[in-house]
């Protein structure tokens, strides 16, 4: 049975883009790969994409290992849930890093072929007395022109491409929308209700993980008469919603109508973490996200932003609570920008086994143990494998990774850590060695290895006589495919660590055939190691190795399984130039290599292990009781 999790944004891209994220029931390290698709935005433009189809029907599946988070970066659990955006934008998750599950496209709708995204059966809901609320007025139409990078030839551009969405007015000439909704942007325009006049609007602050963007409108008129929303509480389970938008089917505002059905922690398809998320029975079709859910009380108790889609499953949408809309927006006004949300960066057990708690000197029925601590994260210098964790600021932790949440209800203990803020303390009470201690952690977000979104307008690439190379991310497997990439450059992917802050796997992504470079055409993603004997940490340091070998006569690069490949080196300086003139490229590097390098790790440092090679074991991936904080 194939499942899929897709975006309220509608949009005539075609795309498939796996989706990671774990269960929060679960916690385990299983991680679905699932389609993404757009339910939020309406696009009209075609452009070509990739797609990975895996599914119980002739589909093929594979096994990621990924040590975590979070980015979600948390694991995901063996039950994942697919989800789809509203805006038909593609995203990654992040939370758990195995993945066996079916890719479906079932992304995005075009406009020639009227394709219906939404299930005929679900059906919206007249809004009767609320139909003139005046609170309708707050929320607008978005039309975003998305131009996304190019990541297998890093030095253009995508092809671009439209897609609508929704958004909502929070008052100081501001206005809220999902952040896929405008990934990629380079055009964004906002229409009220009732008016025929498009107004310019300006990307403030994106926040990949939460999958919330905020925008401003300058002009003056836009605001005339707007009275922004007014955020309410947390709903309770059965409370009545109603979501407002512009879905596809019609180009008027649209009411669905539906009931609270769950809360809990749950995998956002976009972005990289694990956050709160409100379950809602209300139909979500492409277009719907970005815009608001409504209480009774005409309150905003949050934003639409997903569904999940499966065969055995009907009206399934989910809702960004207003919990993680005021900590985007206090993030903001703290910084300036959207820092993140943080995490500890720590493997957890669950300690159900009686025996296994008392092996481990803990009297009580709480408490998970840490098997494992991200090499990167601050909790690395204060914890340590074999640790307990039975509390965090005073709240105790359960033997299933669960604290009190209101009332007669439980939540896994990582919603705990996303009410803090990038830079906050943690005070843990952990029981080492039958001792119990207090301990200081400091939370920031996660750093990865492999990234998921990519930062800026243009990936880093560099390219020397003829070798492009490239830093490996998500996007760029995405486009690829994963038959291209191959499995042990898809383990180290999915399954490592990073060692230390500013690593990248830097691969070869392809050869531009010249005279200079003959026997080598074949290659293609590719992990370089070593150039001229030195480990190399990141694109940066490797453009700074080659810059520096001006005495060398031959350039040596050594990739993976001991593959070597020589070029001379006044031979490969003299053909570069016209290799790009042959090719149409502008620059032998991006823009950010021509800056100077700095190696923030030390060049006389050393790495007790291979750079990206920090591996989860079999033993931690797949398992319910493990579940990444």
């Amino acid at each position: 049975m194939a499942v899929t999790v897709a975006s309220c944004c509608f949009s005539a891209l075609s795309s498939t883009v796996k989706s990671r994220y774990s269960l929060a029931a679960a916690a385990s390290q299983h991680r679905f790969s699932t389609s993404r698709t757009s339910i939020g935005s309406i696009s009209s433009k075609h452009s070509h994409s990739r797609t990975s189809s895996k599914s119980d029907n002739g589909s093929r599946s594979h096994r990621e290992k990924e040590a975590v988070p979070q980015k979600k970066t948390p694991r995901r659990s063996s039950n994942e849930r697919p989800c789809s955006y509203a805006d038909g934008n593609s995203s990654k998750g992040n939370v758990g890093r195995f993945q066996s599950s079916a890719f479906k496209s079932f992304g995005t709708q075009r406009k020639d072929n009227k394709e219906i995204l939404f299930d005929m059966k679900e059906q919206q809901v007249q809004p009767g007395n609320l139909q003139e609320a005046a609170f309708f007025n707050a929320v607008v139409k978005v039309y975003c022109t998305h131009t996304a990078p190019d990541y297998s030839l890093p030095w253009q551009k995508q092809r671009q491409f439209t897609s609508t969405g929704s958004a909502f007015m929070i008052g100081d000439g501001k206005l809220l929308t999902n952040a896929h909704c405008v990934e990629h942007d380079t055009q964004v325009k906002v229409k009220r209700r009732g008016d025929d006049t498009k107004y310019v609007a300006k990307v403030l602050a994106r926040g990949v993980d939460c999958d919330i963007a905020l925008l401003s409108v300058e002009r003056k008129e836009f605001w005339e008469g707007a009275e922004p929303l007014n955020f309410g509480h947390l709903p309770r389970l059965q409370e009545a919603v109603t979501v407002v938008g512009y879905p596809l089917g019609g180009d008027t505002i649209s009411v669905t109508k539906g009931v609270v059905s769950r809360i809990e922690v749950t995998s956002y398809a976009h972005g990289s973490s694990d956050l709160l998320g409100i379950q809602i029975d209300a139909a979500i079709n492409p277009g719907n996200s970005g815009g608001p859910a409504f209480n009774d009380q005409g309150e905003c108790i949050g934003v639409a932003f997903q569904v999940y889609r499966s065969e055995e499953a009907e009206n399934i949408g989910y809702v960004i609570p207003t919990t993680v809309v005021s900590h985007f927006l206090n993030d903001y006004e703290r910084n300036g920008k959207y820092t993140g949300f943080p995490c500890l960066g720590v493997l957890l057990q669950k300690l159900e086994n009686p025996a296994l708690r008392a092996c481990l000197k803990v009297q009580s029925n709480e408490g998970v143990l840490v098997r494992r601590i991200e090499p990167t994260s601050d909790a690395h210098s204060v914890l340590k494998e074999g640790d307990v964790i039975v509390s965090f600021d005073d709240v105790r932790v359960g033997c299933e990774g669960t604290v009190p949440f209101r009332t007669n209800e439980r939540i896994a203990f990582r919603y705990l850590i996303s009410q803090k803020f990038a830079g906050d303390v943690a005070e843990l009470g952990i029981i080492r060695a039958g001792n119990f201690m207090k301990v200081q952690v400091a939370l920031n977000p996660r750093v990865h290895l492999v990234p998921y979104h990519i930062d800026g307008d243009q990936p880093s690439y560099l390219i020397i006589a003829g070798f492009v190379f490239t830093p490996l991310s998500e996007p760029l497997i995405d486009e690829e495919c994963e038959d291209s990439i191959g499995l042990k450059l898809l383990a180290k992917a999915h399954y490592s660590l990073a060692k230390f802050k500013g690593e990248q796997i830097v691969v070869l992504s392809q050869v531009l055939a010249n005279e200079v470079n003959i026997g080598y055409e074949d290659m293609s993603n590719q992990q370089v190691l070593k150039f001229n004997g030195t480990r190399i940490k990141n694109i940066g340091h490797l453009a700074h190795l080659v810059d520096s070998a001006c005495k060398d006569k031959y350039l040596v690069f050594e990739f993976e399984d001991n593959y070597v490949a020589v070029l001379e080196r006044e031979t490969a300086s003299a053909a570069s130039s016209s290799i790009l003139k042959g090719y149409g490229i502008p620059s032998e590097r991006s823009s950010d290599l021509l800056e100077p390098y700095v190696d923030s790790l030390g060049d006389n440092q050393a790495i007790d292990q291979d750079f990206g090679d920090s591996p989860v074991s079999n033993l931690q991936i797949g398992i319910d009781s493990l579940l990444w904080a």
